[in-house]
């Protein structure tokens, strides 16, 4: 064999593994929506995606590892865009506004699959941990989001930033967590709703101007 084709071949076997893995993650994920995760078995998922049973162990240690590719596959789209709105030269408001959108584009197109993750998440400890430690590392994107609009004096920096980003985290989750009890095509408008709000409570403040009351201090974690 020539041996500039090896490389060709290298990158074949990379797109080939890759296009495995995503069947088997898509098909579980579709799966999971459908029966429920617990009611789901690993067979299921390699019949759904027509690939034998120990193929699924050579991309995923388990199928709790499906959750966590997913909410892996959530962080990357963010830290991404904390890398982007370093360099973007729109109002962090529009930025965020827009992530937001495209954050939960997956959510909004099957909230079943949202209220089985939340389940799984919650039902499970060792994903339960996991989470746990990925909220480290989500919460520690977030902050430096709103860092970036403290630096550009685009969010008020009487209070940290971290305890900005918990807040509005905890309020963007919890508006998810409300509308999969619905469901329906409103995700965006509560979603834009629950922003406009917590935005509104962070723009700088007036010099002299002193911190809104109310404001929870010292629990980011």
């Amino acid at each position: 064999m020539p041996s500039h084709s090896l490389p060709e071949l290298s990158n074949r076997r990379v797109r080939r593994s890759l296009e495995l893995r995503e069947r088997l993650f898509r098909a579980a994920l579709d799966l999971f929506a459908k029966q429920g995760f617990a009611e789901t078995t690993v067979e299921d998922i390699t019949n759904a995606a027509d690939v034998g049973k120990g193929t699924f162990f050579n991309y995923f240690p388990s199928k709790d590892h499906i959750l966590l590719a997913f909410a892996h596959m959530q962080l990357e789209q963010l830290r991404l865009a904390v890398e982007e709105a370093r360099h973007a030269s729109a109002p962090l408001l529009e930025f965020v506004r827009s992530l937001l959108v495209r954050m939960t584009a997956e959510p909004a197109r099957n909230p079943d699959l949202i209220r089985v993750l939340l389940l799984a998440f919650l039902g499970n400890s060792e994903v339960r941990q996991a989470m746990r430690d990925l909220h480290v590392h989500v919460l520690d994107l977030h902050t430096q989001m709103v860092q970036i609009g403290q630096e550009r004096g685009e969010v008020r920096t009487d209070l940290p930033a971290a305890e900005i980003a918990l807040v509005f985290r905890q309020a963007m989750f919890g508006t998810l967590l409300i509308w999969t009890l619905y469901g329906d095509d409103s995700l965006e408008k509560r979603l834009n709703s629950t922003f406009e709000i917590i935005w509104s409570g962070l723009a700088p403040r007036a010099p002299g101007n002193p911190a809104s009351p109310g404001i929870v201090t010292s629990i980011a974690k």
